[in-house]
């Protein structure tokens, strides 16, 4: 089977979303999909503002009359598992997104005792420790004691953005010092010297108590919400002793199929693969080095070599563990990591993830349905058109169809290349001829027993049929700044 995931949301989406995946999960199910990336479930301290990501409690998954509402921004906890189980019936699984790094809108003050450090280098200590007041304190009065009764305390955290020194506000990255030092942990990203610490209140899993309860947690969140695997955020900014041994967990005591997916965002495929190695090949990661690619190919337009596309990926490196995608909500216009790949590239870059062999793409919710949204930015409202990509839904049923069988690179030209898959009995597969300038082709020989065949372009892209030569060999075309799936023409589904 081919699997392919749908990141089901983007920043800025709005209404109830629970609701309108369960609706749409039949739909998605038609275009091959076999696997759903939602959003956090849980609530967070900006309530129905909160994307999933400024984490309050990981137990409330918009049950409980916490921080302004029950629901949280994409509905209640019951529209959640109604979703979730919805999905299942349709032959999808999902995929929740679990944010393990950080807690924001604590209940309680509590004095603590902090040293300041540099932005740019966080082993670099400004000035000496001193006492503060800082809201690191979780009761969680509207949820009380039920699931859990742990209280998260500043002994459960590592650092802090915002503490109060003599009634006066002070922001910054202030490590806390609690019973496990003074020090941020090692076993973390070493970019700005070390990256223990993005936000909120840095969780502290040096903790023994803090590991057991996100024992507890998970084990409570998997058999509640009965998901599939998870996507986990931010992991270079996450002990990896914590990781392994909390995965490791998972996976022989509560879930052993439990697929797990990390974002450990990092331009070089080879930090990716050190911290992949690191992690005992327990978890697949984003290639965001492709992405990268991408984004670059639809900048230079025919100025990139479309020969170096693959060229440094994750996929390249451990296919086997690599999830492609195009562009996330991260990636996105007007975000933090804004690389948003041009729409004329897109249908490109989507045939290399969606049609290559060992890929496991992930599709971007705006890319299949479009979407339109505002924001700020230098003080300016922006307006934001994502158009839907008309093409993608015929390159999932290319996907679906003829993407199978053993893979031949034709990478003989900067501005067009082709690739080859033969099939497996159930399908003769394709040929995928892509070009970034002119009008272009590639001579593909098939052998002798091809001879006669008539090819068609599963795309329409090309109307002209080609017929394979008495040696065995068939000229592909491909259309200036397109793609084409070329496709034997009595395998064509006309009623598509």
């Amino acid at each position: 089977m081919n699997g392919v995931i749908i990141q089901y949301f983007h920043w800025y989406h709005n209404g109830n979303l629970w609701n309108e995946f369960a609706e749409n999960v039949d739909f998605l199910k038609e275009l091959g999909f076999t696997a759903a990336w939602l959003p956090p479930a849980v609530k967070c301290s900006s309530g129905r503002e909160g994307r999933g990501y400024d984490v309050y409690d990981l137990y409330d998954l918009g049950e409980f009359d916490q921080k302004g509402g029950i629901p949280t921004r994409y509905g209640t906890k019951q529209e959640y598992l109604d979703a979730v189980e919805k999905a299942h019936k349709a032959g999808i699984s999902v995929y929740g997104d679990i944010v393990l790094n950080h807690r924001i809108g604590g209940d309680e003050e509590e004095e603590i005792t902090v040293h300041q450090v540099d932005a740019e280098d966080r082993k670099k200590i400004i000035g000496d420790p001193f006492k503060a007041t800082a809201v690191t304190k979780f009761t969680f009065p509207g949820r009380g004691d039920q699931y859990s009764s742990f209280v998260w305390n500043y002994e459960c955290f590592s650092g802090i953005d915002i503490i109060k020194k003599e009634d006066q506000e002070l922001k910054g990255i202030f490590k806390i010092h609690n019973s496990y030092g003074p020090e941020w942990t090692e076993s973390v990203s070493h970019q700005f010297g070390n990256y223990d610490y993005l936000m909120g209140a840095d969780v502290e899993y040096r903790n023994p108590f803090v590991v057991e309860e996100m024992k507890k947690w998970i084990k409570w969140y998997l058999e509640t919400t009965k998901v599939d695997g998870m996507r986990l955020d931010a992991l270079k900014h996450i002990s990896s002793d914590f990781l392994k041994d909390w995965i490791r967990y998972i996976k022989t005591e509560l879930a052993p199929d439990c697929y797990v997916l990390g974002e450990f965002w990092k331009d070089e495929a080879e930090k990716i693969t050190y911290f992949s190695d690191k992690m005992d090949d327990l978890i697949s990661c984003f290639d965001a080095p492709l992405h990268y690619n991408f984004f670059e190919a639809s900048k230079e337009g025919r100025n990139y070599d479309l020969t170096q596309i693959l060229k440094g990926s994750f996929l390249e490196k451990k296919p086997v563990f690599s999830v492609s995608f195009v562009e996330n909500h991260d990636t996105q216009k007007l975000q933090s990591l804004e690389s948003a790949v041009k729409t004329w590239f897109k249908p490109i870059a989507y045939a290399v993830i969606l049609l290559s062999q060992d890929a496991y793409p992930c599709v971007f919710y705006p890319d299949l349905f479009g979407t339109e949204y505002t924001d700020i930015k230098d003080n300016e409202e922006i307006k934001i058109s994502m158009p839907k990509i008309e093409i993608l839904p015929k390159l999932l049923k290319a996907r679906q169809q003829f993407a199978y069988g053993e893979q031949h690179y034709y990478f003989d030209h900067p501005n067009c290349i082709a690739w080859r898959r033969e099939g497996d009995g159930k399908s003769s597969g394709c040929i995928v001829v892509i070009s970034n300038g002119g009008e272009g082709y590639k001579g593909i020989e098939l052998g002798q027993d091809h001879a006669g065949l008539v090819y068609v372009d599963f795309l329409d892209h090309i109307k002209e049929e080609i017929v394979i030569n008495t040696d065995g060999v068939g000229v592909f075309k491909v259309n200036s700044c397109s793609v084409s799936v070329w496709i034997r023409k009595d395998q064509y589904n006309f009623s598509y």
